[in-house]
């Protein structure tokens, strides 16, 4: 089976899985009274949204986990269980990054509020995820502490502190892909052009032949979003929840280890970097002038909303900015 015949299967079977389990999921859910709480201080037009099924995620985590586990048994058979690793690793952060997801979810849903795990909680959880797969990346595939700086090809061997940077990325990504996931069809928009990225790269940057894992991961991504997009574009009839963005994270911040270009994951996943940055200077700034905001609501995508554009649109600039991201990464950043 040849790579491009890998990726028409793995995202023909992701993304048709994914349909079908959200066909089936949304009724469960809605019968099971599992619907999103939308806080008061969020814009009022919102509060139309309350009630609609949440943790739908589940539908896309199915998919990816089974054809990524099906493609991961191919190329282990085929290249040896090695060259399988990074993405069978990529996949477990995922799970992981779902299941604390899926537990702030249910937490939210029995407080019957907006607000499950605390944010302590949620990040130690993370922390323990991101550690696990560094350790197993490191045990397997050998411990590599350099550090590659996309734009300018260096490498900075940062010793033990390669660790620190590497787990803080890792939880600021999956949090990033997390807040993201704020307006219908916004995250799975943004995260399925930066599976065309890893699909692309892929191609890209294999030696002999193209890189099989990286490949994968780009089709599971592009098959989970756009299977999800049937049912979650506006106006959407399920949300991911939690469970959905933080299993998202995982696998965006983990495909940029699998690369071994960590940091080029700022540029090509532009748009999770600027959700997070609306939000830290919202914060900044309201305490530094006293209450004054410099955004009419943070994140970001909610300010925009509030100047008058539609979700589709913000959707669509979101879009076209991550895909003006992943543009440069491939024709300057990639090692």
């Amino acid at each position: 089976m040849t790579t491009s015949i890998l990726f028409a299967a793995v995202f023909l079977v992701t993304f048709l899985v994914t349909v079908l389990v959200s066909k089936k999921l949304i009724p469960v859910l809605k019968s099971k009274k599992m619907g999103q709480k939308i806080l008061d201080i969020g814009p009022r037009w919102h509060k139309s949204k309350e009630g609609t099924p949440t943790m739908g995620g589940i539908a896309f985590i199915v998919a990816i986990l089974l054809s990524g586990i099906a493609a991961c048994v191919w190329i282990g058979v085929r290249d040896g269980i090695r060259a399988a690793l990074p993405l069978a690793f990529t996949l477990a952060l995922g799970l992981a990054g779902g299941l604390i997801g899926c537990v702030d979810d249910l937490a939210k849903l029995r407080k019957k509020q907006n607000e499950g795990l605390t944010a302590a909680q949620k990040f130690l959880l993370q922390l323990l995820a991101a550690g696990l797969y560094l350790l197993g990346m490191a045990l397997v595939l050998g411990a590599d502490t350099e550090v590659y700086f996309p734009f300018i090809d260096k490498s900075v061997d940062f010793g033990i502190f390669y660790y620190v940077v590497a787990l803080l990325l890792i939880t600021g990504v999956m949090n990033s892909v997390n807040l993201t996931d704020g307006l219908d069809g916004l995250c799975s928009g943004v995260t399925l052009v930066v599976g065309v990225f890893f699909t692309v790269a892929g191609l890209l940057t294999g030696l002999a032949e193209p890189d099989p894992t990286l490949v994968t991961l780009g089709a599971l991504l592009i098959g989970g979003c756009a299977g999800f997009l049937v049912y979650n574009f506006y106006p959407a009839r399920v949300f991911m929840g939690d469970t959905g963005s933080l299993f998202l994270g995982g696998l965006v911040v983990g495909g940029a280890f699998m690369m071994k270009n960590p940091l080029l994951v700022i540029v090509f996943g532009i748009w999770y970097i600027i959700e997070t940055a609306s939000v830290m200077l919202q914060v900044g700034y309201f305490k530094l002038t006293h209450g004054k905001r410099l955004f009419k609501m943070s994140p970001i995508h909610h300010h925009f909303e509030k100047c008058g554009w539609s979700e589709i649109k913000i959707g669509v600039m979101a879009m076209i900015l991550t895909a003006v991201g992943s543009a440069l990464s491939l024709l300057w950043g990639l090692r």
